[in-house]
C-alpha cells in the first residue's frame, strides 16, 4: 500500500503509517513477527521459524480442514508469572502471539510432518511424496 501524495511531492499520509504498511511498523509498536526459512530439497520442504524463549508446549502446529500448515505459537503471561517483588526497572518480556497458515504443494506427504523445536528455533519437515509422477516431457502436437 502506498501512502497517497500531496500535489507538492510530501507524504500525505504520517511517515509511521508509511513505515507500518512497508512492513517496519510491528517492530517499532512492539510486535514482531518471527524469522522464517523454507528450503526445498530432493525429499522434502523444511521450515525453520525463529522462536527464542519458546518451548514446545508454546506451540501448536497442525493441517487445517482445508488441507494447509498452521503453525501457532503462544507465550502467555499468567497472573502469577507477571506479578514479581519489586518494581520493574525496564520490562521488555511481553506475552506473544503468532499465527500462519502456509498452503501445502501437492506433492507432500501431510501424515508424516515432523515439528521440533531446538535452541530457539522450530523446525518443521514436510516430506515429499515419493510416488508423484513427474510431470510429462513437453509433446509436440501436430497441427493438421
Amino acid at each position: 500500500m502506498l501512502p497517497a501524495k500531496r500535489i507538492n511531492g510530501q507524504n500525505w499520509i504520517p511517515d509511521f503509517f508509511t513505515d507500518f504498511f512497508e512492513g517496519n511498523g510491528l517492530t517499532k509498536f512492539g510486535g514482531s513477527t518471527p524469522a522464517m526459512n523454507v528450503i526445498e530439497d530432493d525429499k522434502s520442504y523444511n521450515i525453520e521459524l525463529a522462536a527464542p524463549g519458546m518451548c514446545k508446549k508454546d506451540f501448536d502446529v497442525h493441517i487445517s480442514k482445508e488441507g494447509h500448515l498452521v503453525i501457532e505459537m503462544e507465550r502467555k503471561c499468567e497472573e502469577k508469572e507477571c506479578k514479581k517483588e519489586g518494581k520493574y526497572l525496564r520490562k521488555e518480556f511481553a506475552c506473544t502471539k503468532f499465527h500462519q497458515t502456509l498452503a501445502l504443494p501437492e506433492n507432500t506427504d501431510k501424515d508424516n510432518i515432523e515439528a521440533t523445536v531446538k535452541d530457539g528455533i522450530l523446525y518443521v519437515k514436510i516430506p515429499k511424496l515419493q510416488n508423484v509422477k513427474e510431470e510429462a516431457e513437453k509433446r509436440i502436437i501436430e497441427v493438421k
